[in-house]
Parts: C-alpha cells; structure tokens; sequence
C-alpha cells in the first residue's frame, strides 16, 4: 500500500515533465554555430516537439559541395562528442548529398544545395516555431511581387 505522505511516492506525483529540456535547445544551438564555423549556409533551427515525438529541434544547414557537406557533418560530430554523448546514428556520409545526424532529442540535416531544394524540409515543417540563432541574421528570402491584374490590362493582352 503506498501511502500518500511516502516522500518517495510524492516526489513521483509531484514531479512535472517539461516538454522541452533545456539541454536539447543548448544542443540545437551548438551545433547550429558549430555548422556556421564550417561556413554551412541557410542555417535555421525549427523546434518541433508540439508536432512530433521524435525530437525536440530540427538543424537544417546547407553546403556548396559533398565535401564541405562531410566537413561540416564531422566537425558537429566532433563538438558535440567534446561535450557529451556523440551522434547515435549518422546517415548518408557516404554521398554526402543529404547528411542526417541523430543525437537523441535534436536532428540535424545537412544538405546541398540542390538536394535542400528539392526535398523542402521548411515547407514541411511550416508550422514548426523557428528558433534565432544568437548573432547570425539568416538571408533574406526573395519574394516575388505580383501585381494585381485589372480587368482593362487582361484586355489588352487578349
């Protein structure tokens, strides 16, 4: 029988889980300046713990070329293992089109360029919270102005 004042079975109960640990946003934010010192581009952090269970932070980051990718893929691997546990699993080093690193509660993918294109992580994530990096500003994306067409400009084209 538990009782109520068991200091034990009240720690238990009174103990809330915190849906993001502080250690996993430390995390995404070493490795997204670690991606930055390897002069990764379009480097952004999403936080998607209220849209999945599988981690906490997404690191996407962008190189020109398969070698800047492993580079990049080794040095993040090397700064977070100087810290603490390493990657549990890395993917795709070998192509180094797409390189997919897990360290538990944060993802991180670095692309090329072409490759970021084409699979569009951000669009699909787009509800996910984007995260600021302390001292980078990322690029501006071009917009397209359109103008409103009026029923006298369709006209003249026909």
């Amino acid at each position: 029988c538990r009782l109520w004042w068991n200091p034990i079975y009240f720690n238990i109960i009174s103990t809330k889980r915190t849906p993001i640990a502080r250690t996993s946003k430390a995390a995404a934010l070493a490795i997204a300046r670690a991606m930055l010192d390897k002069k990764a581009t379009d480097v952004l952090i999403l936080q998607v713990a209220k849209l999945t269970s599988v981690a906490d932070y997404l690191v996407l980051g962008s190189a020109d070329s398969d070698r800047q990718t492993r580079a990049i893929a080794d040095y993040v691997d090397d700064v977070l293992s100087h810290s603490g546990p390493g990657a549990l699993s890395i993917e795709g080093k070998a192509s180094s089109q797409w390189v997919l690193m897990d360290f538990g509660d944060v993802v991180v993918h670095i692309f090329r360029q072409d490759a970021r294109h084409h699979y569009g992580l951000e669009r699909l994530w787009a509800d996910a919270r984007r995260v600021s990096i302390p001292g980078y500003t990322p690029p501006q994306v071009a917009v397209a102005k359109t103008v409103p067409r009026t029923r006298a400009h369709t006209a003249k084209r026909a």
